[in-house]
């Protein structure tokens, strides 16, 4: 039975997603990406002169920062490591919360760090984290750098879908799971879904898949271990024991 794992990232993340999993994977299993949203960025900066603590909830809200402002004396928040990487390239000294929107806060709260805060987000957000901080006290205010506009699952993808094999796909939003099982429609292939947390599991839609395992950790590393645990499920099945 192939194996295949469908990733629909937004480009960089898709290929750099796909380059790993092929070197931890090998030629063993086929990787196909097929990215479900376009970055596209804009906006205008609001007035910095009040600003004291930058937040970051992704590399492209680092990216959409850095496309509008040349300042880099701020103290930065970061959700996890590569946010916080994706800064340090740019001379922004990143804390990471590594983890989530909750761990972030928490870790904001921890350090009693004031602001003002500044969070540079997408149009679309799975968590608030400026009315979060409002509602704690702070100033805090957030301003949208990038979108994430929708694209078109590719016929390889709808192909693979409606094949006999096993389809691994990864999901790291709520707002991707929805737009894969919109755009996906009649699915043959056995799915397996490795959702990033228990909102994006919460968004696949109940048997749409033969399993959904949520990753131990809100990150890349998490995801890819899921990733790997369901395609060695899939291997075990097809050496004729019962994984899937």
């Amino acid at each position: 039975m192939s194996v295949t794992i469908l990733i629909t990232r937004p480009e960089a993340e898709a290929s750099r997603m796909a380059e790993r999993l092929e070197e931890v994977l090998g030629d063993g299993v086929a990787v196909v990406v097929s990215p479900l949203l376009r970055i596209e960025y804009d906006g205008a900066l609001p007035d910095l002169s009040g600003v004291n603590v930058l937040i970051f909830t992704s590399r492209h809200g680092v990216e959409g920062f850095c496309r509008l402002s040349r300042r880099r004396d701020f103290t930065c928040y970061a959700v996890g490591d590569a946010t916080a990487e994706a800064a340090r390239t740019y001379g922004l000294p990143a804390i990471s919360a590594g983890g989530d929107a909750t761990a972030l806060l928490a870790r904001i709260a921890k350090d009693g760090t004031q602001g003002p805060f500044l969070h540079l987000r997408g149009a679309h957000v799975a968590a608030d984290v400026a009315g979060a901080l409002g509602a704690a006290g702070h100033d805090a205010q957030d301003v949208v750098v990038y979108d994430q506009v929708e694209a078109t699952l590719s016929a390889q993808a709808r192909n693979v879908l409606r094949g006999a094999g096993v389809v691994i796909v990864p999901l790291m939003s709520p707002r991707s799971a929805r737009i894969f099982f919109d755009q996906a429609g009649r699915i043959t292939a056995r799915l397996c879904i490795a959702a990033i947390s228990r909102k994006v599991a919460a968004a696949v839609p109940e048997g749409a898949a033969t399993l959904v395992d949520i990753a131990q950790t809100p990150d890349l590393p998490g995801i890819l271990a899921v990733v790997q645990g369901q395609v060695g499920a899939a291997k075990r099945l097809e050496g004729g024991k019962r994984a899937l």
